[in-house]
């Protein structure tokens, strides 16, 4: 399989097609939303009561109004306890684990693509096999260089960029992590503003139906999938 840059699209057209697929696939939305938050939610609080972190998260904030110092302290102490650090890998492993069901909406929208009826059971498309073990790895990479360049935060945006496409890259052209990301680069260098563009947006709506209507970030949270396929379809041509 390989791989062409077509004439650039426009924005309005990229952003369309995402809507288009997200607005076909609102029942797979919400059941996206109900296992990943109904699985992270559990094991939260879950850890919390054995630990009894956002209790302590609650006590140090209340020191936020003595000033950042005095509230960084607190902060510190917090997380040098053991049990903090238990309850924080607890949280990361689960959301690593749960990496793999945002595939099957690439399989969903290419289904729709293909006019064949997508399924339920297409969401756990990216736990099948050693794709599983695939796509955790990639994530569990992709995370931990996430976590160090987070800090400067605009590392952390162009980390974002620069592996937008390599799980679509994996998923349909099978291709390893670096050769994904060598694809992404390329793309990224010649359709860098609508890429940008398109993730502002993304990540806008992903979040902002827990902010308008709390349960409306149920349908708004996979959103982003929609986003990067529609850029990928795009920018990506794909050739047996």
């Amino acid at each position: 399989m390989q791989n062409k840059y077509p004439q650039k699209p426009g924005i309005d057209f990229i952003l369309k097609q995402a809507f288009f697929y997200w607005n076909k696939t609102l029942v797979y939305q919400l059941m996206f939303s109900i296992f990943y938050f109904g699985i992270f939610l559990t094991v939260l609080f879950f850890f919390d009561a054995r630990y009894n972190i956002l209790n302590q998260y609650a006590e140090a904030a209340q020191y936020a109004k003595d000033g950042m110092e005095v509230y960084s302290a607190q902060l510190m102490k917090m997380m040098s306890n053991d049990g903090f650090r238990k309850f924080s890998w607890a949280l990361i492993g689960t959301t690593i684990f749960l990496y793999p069901l945002n595939l099957g909406f690439y399989q969903i929208y290419r289904k729709i693509d293909l006019k064949e009826k997508p399924e339920l059971g297409d969401l756990l498309v990216g736990y099948n096999g050693i794709n599983f073990f695939k796509y955790i790895g990639y994530y569990i990479f992709w995370f931990f260089v996430f976590s160090y360049t987070f800090q400067t935060i605009i590392l952390a945006v162009i980390w974002v960029l620069i592996t937008l496409f390599v799980a679509p890259l994996m998923f349909f052209t099978d291709k390893r992590i670096f050769e994904a990301i060598s694809l992404n680069f390329k793309a990224l260098k010649m359709y860098f503003l609508e890429i940008l563009v398109c993730t502002i947006v993304a990540v806008f709506f992903k979040y902002v139906g827990f902010t308008l209507f709390f349960i409306g970030g149920l349908f708004t949270f996979p959103f982003w999938n929609a986003m990067i396929y529609s850029l990928y379809r795009t920018v990506f041509s794909e050739k047996r």
